[in-house]
């Protein structure tokens, strides 16, 4: 099965996928000092409660992070730290941390 786009549908989706809400990875990584006692300042986790962070997709931190934000999504930890994360602090942190390149190497 074949599916045909059309132009306007192509545009939106790059403009989506280009990061209608693209953050600033450095401010990001100044503002994940507050992250750092959980996640780590590099995003991989420091605690086994706590999920890595560096390389996740962009698109998915936004999204668990607003969740946590209004509430849909909850976790002790979270419920406190994100209420206080504005809509530019959310989009920074998921910038910087779905900027981390992480390599895994067999032992």
């Amino acid at each position: 099965m074949r599916y045909r786009w059309s132009v306007p549908i192509l545009l939106g989706l790059a403009v989506y996928a280009a990061g209608a809400h693209a953050g600033d990875p450095g401010a990001g990584r100044k503002k994940a000092i507050q992250c750092q006692t959980c996640h780590g300042l590099e995003g991989l986790s420091r605690i086994p409660e706590a999920p890595n962070l560096a390389g996740q997709p962009e698109i998915y931190l936004r999204k668990a992070l607003t969740d946590y934000k209004t509430g849909a999504r909850r976790n002790e930890m979270m419920s406190v730290v994100a209420p206080s994360l504005s809509e530019a602090d959310i989009d920074d942190l998921a910038s910087y941390f779905s900027s981390i390149r992480i390599e895994v190497t067999p032992p």
